[in-house]
């Protein structure tokens, strides 16, 4: 009986265990399904009736304009579009930016929308999605035109890997003919344009039309969604693969006026590398002919009104440096020591001063906020990571950054010269970036005016001391006789 009762409770505690395990998994299962049905209702209600890309290859960053029109073919209103992207491109995706054509073709105008990466359920062979939040909702029956522009950085494969001096760059590019997408596209027309005109080999899918500089795919008609065709392009492309790998700059604030950067560049060619031996003398003979791939100097755009600009690297001073300014803009054109070829790396130091009252300004909180730019100031390149330390003046507090894209927060703490309690540094981070970064950024802080005198007062109170010892040391008695 005593074993019957045991095998009887254990059944019971099954059941009551099972019960609510299985409602969970129904759960589950249930809003899967839903999500799912969603998904493919939503695809269903919306076609593209016309779609064109046109990819820029001439450059290492690869920039892809895409404009669509799409036409909400169901019966409820729709917000959202959805972008889909291949698992291979996801990765090295630096921006992805929207807008909706608004407006008359003479006055027509762009508005920017919210652009968001998302998940979904269903999505076949890994694809990535990307939502569009539309202005206003599109009804049945309307059509809305949205430009979208996607850049990718790395994207540019070097074959073959590794030449000589004397050989051209020639690179790959991966793609799809077909405009990967979960809607269904009545017509679609893809067009590439490469550096130069000369094209080692391309994929055909017909039909493709090529044209001096420029390829094209389509019209293709009436595409399923999820289509997709891969292509390969091999041509030549000689810009400099010129590639920051990390930049680590110090934005110092000082209430007396001056605004100090610091920037640590480790520069890469990332283009097919160098093989062979290095001959200057074919190098700077043969200009045209010789390390046609290679690059030796670099533009650096930076904030007007700049002083007490300096480039060096870890041996000193590099002089070969031209800086022109104005009151709009400055240029500072640097020199490596050495040319650049693929796979060559450079690390160097490049800093100046700014008046504070054109970047630090008052909000009407109380709160003190710099207004910089982010990104990089170097022409045409793409950078893997960048950091930003921001440090603030001694005492202050609730530091917070408005930035216009996503990066990583965090505080630090750094001592200088007659500081007591430090000095609050707020660092932001960010990864894969391109010349679209360069925008805007600010930094709020509070801080007290009393501080403006801690460091006088120390140094007042030094001399003060120094001059009472000097004193006293003066005055005091030290013989031992009487």
């Amino acid at each position: 009986m005593h074993i019957v009762r045991g095998s009887t409770a254990r059944h019971h505690t099954h059941t009551a265990m099972e019960a609510p395990l299985g409602a969970r998994l129904t759960l589950a299962l249930s809003i899967f399904a839903f999500l799912s049905l969603l998904t493919t209702a939503f695809s269903q209600q919306i076609q593209i009736l016309n779609a064109e890309r046109r990819v820029d290859l001439t450059s290492h960053i690869v920039r892809v304009f895409l404009t669509l029109k799409v036409e909400n073919t169901g019966t409820a209103p729709a917000t959202e579009i959805l972008l889909a992207f291949p698992p291979t491109q996801v990765d090295h995706l630096a921006v992805v930016k929207a807008q909706a054509a608004t407006g008359k073709r003479k006055k027509q105008t762009y508005v920017p929308l919210d652009v968001k990466p998302t998940e979904l359920p269903d999505a076949p062979n890994g694809t990535k999605y990307f939502i569009i939040s539309l202005l206003s909702p599109l009804n049945s029956g309307e059509t809305a035109t949205l430009e979208v522009l996607y850049i990718l950085t790395h994207s540019l494969e070097p074959f073959p890997a590794e030449i000589s001096q004397s050989e051209p760059q020639l690179v790959y590019y991966h793609d799809s003919a077909i405009i990967l997408s979960p809607y269904h596209i009545k017509q679609q027309t893809t067009f590439i344009k490469t550096p130069t005109a000369k094209v080692e080999s391309f994929t055909r899918v017909e039909p493709t039309n090529r044209v001096s500089t420029e390829l094209k795919y389509g019209p293709y008609e009436d595409r399923p969604p999820y289509s997709f065709s891969p292509i390969i392009v091999h041509f030549e492309n000689n810009n400099p693969f010129a590639v920051v790998e990390e930049i680590v700059r110090e934005v110092e604030i000082s209430h007396w006026g001056n605004l100090q950067i610091t920037e640590h560049y480790k520069l890469v060619h990332t283009g097919a590398r160098h093989k062979g031996v290095f001959s200057r003398v074919d190098y700077q003979s043969r200009p045209s002919f010789s390390g046609v791939s290679s690059f030796k100097h670099l533009l650096a755009r930076l904030p007007p009104r700049v002083h007490s600009v300096y480039y060096r690297d870890e041996i000193g001073n590099i002089s070969s440096s031209h800086l022109r300014t104005d009151n709009r803009k400055s240029e500072l054109e640097i020199e490596p020591r050495y040319p650049l070829f693929g796979g060559w790396k450079a690390t160097f130091v490049i800093g100046y001063g700014l008046p504070l009252q054109d970047f630090l300004f008052e909000s009407s909180d109380g709160k003190r906020y710099l207004n910089f730019s982010f990104g990089c100031p170097l022409a045409e390149t793409s950078v893997d990571k960048l950091t930003i330390k921001v440090v603030l003046p001694e005492g202050s507090k609730d530091p917070s950054a408005v930035v216009p894209f996503s990066v990583e927060q965090r505080l630090e703490t750094k001592y200088s010269y007659l500081d007591v309690v430090g000095r609050t540094v707020l660092v932001l981070e960010k990864k894969n970036l391109v010349p679209e970064h360069n925008s805007p950024f600010q930094v709020y802080y509070t801080f007290n005016q009393i501080f403006m005198l801690a460091e006088p007062l120390m140094l007042v109170s030094a001399f003060f001391f120094f001059f009472v010892a000097c004193v006293a040391y003066l005055h005091i008695d030290l013989s031992i006789r009487k």
